[in-house]
């Protein structure tokens, strides 16, 4: 009785917070907290289930961070990917496998698993609901990028096709594309590519039409003639990669705070790791043992300190696989067997 008490005078005391955006970062955030007693409501603008654009791997986040978050089993009947291969105009440069395996599985399934257990877990999950971005104590933004003036266009589908690796790119001279095998069959084709106003295609055609124009005609007529997931096609627009602009007073997690270029295949994994990165601060301040001011400085430079490097080597390579010459030098060093691939990747980790 004394410890029922005890426990219902603990939760009394403990401030709730609210996140805004159920994606990654927030979904996996919110069972986090919830699974330490907080009291947590998540206002997402979208329904579940629901397709979004996002290589559907995930490579780099540790069994650890998974454990820490509550949502290891979440991912046990997940795809292991090992074998990769990278592809420019339809020839293929390169081969190998990777250190650790990549996990597929499609954000259809995934956020749909989070938001399951986020609310079995007791946590208010208000679908439907746009969010307003407010510098407001125990308000964490996890809704996804800012809409900003960019260059870029995502692609998203999923398709019934055959792949030579578990994980492919396929690069161009407007962007590239990557192909991941998810439950069910299905490949995630996702590509990234620049923005082409001369591209005249309309709807789901904009995927094969994108890789027409950057010279993978090969991949874009294989996907033309494959069987398409109904409603699985999905696009957007009006971004910048990188560092995202600081909001003022503003907690942001996931794309709000960074975008990694989507060939890391590291973006899924960022958000979770974000996600873990600001646990123990939003629990010391739920619990009253921090200020929101200085809980708002420790997650922003746990967010700044651990992903730094990763985004300014993923920068810098971006640019490399945009540019005629130094595509043509790493495939160069990819077909001699000379690409440093291992040493790269951890950069980008």
């Amino acid at each position: 009785m004394a410890q029922g008490a005890a426990r219902a005078s603990l939760a009394r005391l403990q401030r709730p917070i609210t996140i805004a955006g159920g994606g990654l970062a927030g979904l996996s955030l919110a069972i986090a907290l919830r699974l330490r007693g907080v009291d947590v409501t998540v206002l997402e603008a979208g329904h579940y289930p629901r397709h979004r654009v996002c290589g559907e791997f995930i490579s780099g986040v540790t069994e650890e961070t998974l454990r820490a978050l509550g949502i290891a089993d979440v991912f046990d009947d997940a795809r292991r990917h090992v074998t990769l291969a990278w592809h420019d105009r339809g020839r293929c440069f390169f081969n190998d496998k990777l250190p650790h395996p990549a996990l597929g599985v499609s954000r259809f399934l995934l956020d749909d698993r989070l938001c399951e257990k986020f609310i079995a877990l007791g946590g208010e999950l208000r679908a439907g609901t746009r969010a307003r971005p407010e510098a407001a104590e125990g308000f964490v933004w996890a809704a996804g990028r800012r809409p900003r003036p960019g260059r870029w266009i995502g692609l998203k589908a999923h398709v019934r096709m055959t792949t030579n690796s578990d994980l492919e790119m396929h690069s161009g001279s407007n962007g590239y594309a990557g192909l991941a095998g998810v439950e069910d069959g299905w490949t995630n084709v996702c590509g990234l590519f620049l923005l082409d106003r001369d591209v005249s295609a309309k709807g789901a055609d904009l995927l094969p039409a994108y890789l027409d124009a950057g010279g993978n005609t090969r991949l874009a007529a294989a996907i033309r003639a494959a069987h398409w997931r109904e409603g699985s096609f999905s696009s957007v627009a009006g971004f910048e990669l990188g560092a995202q602009p600081a909001a003022p007073g503003l907690l942001c997690l996931g794309d709000a705070q960074s975008m990694i270029p989507p060939f890391t295949g590291n973006g899924m994994s960022m958000a979770f790791q974000a996600a873990e990165r600001a646990l123990d601060p939003l629990c010391a301040w739920s619990a009253g043992r921090m200020s929101w001011r200085e809980t708002r400085a420790v997650i922003q430079h746990r967010l700044r300190k651990g992903f730094r490097r990763r985004l300014l080597t993923a920068a810098l390579l971006h640019r490399a696989l945009l540019h005629s010459g130094m595509r043509s030098a790493l495939g160069s060093l990819a077909q001699s067997g000379m690409l440093p691939l291992r040493p790269l990747l951890p950069l980008v980790r």
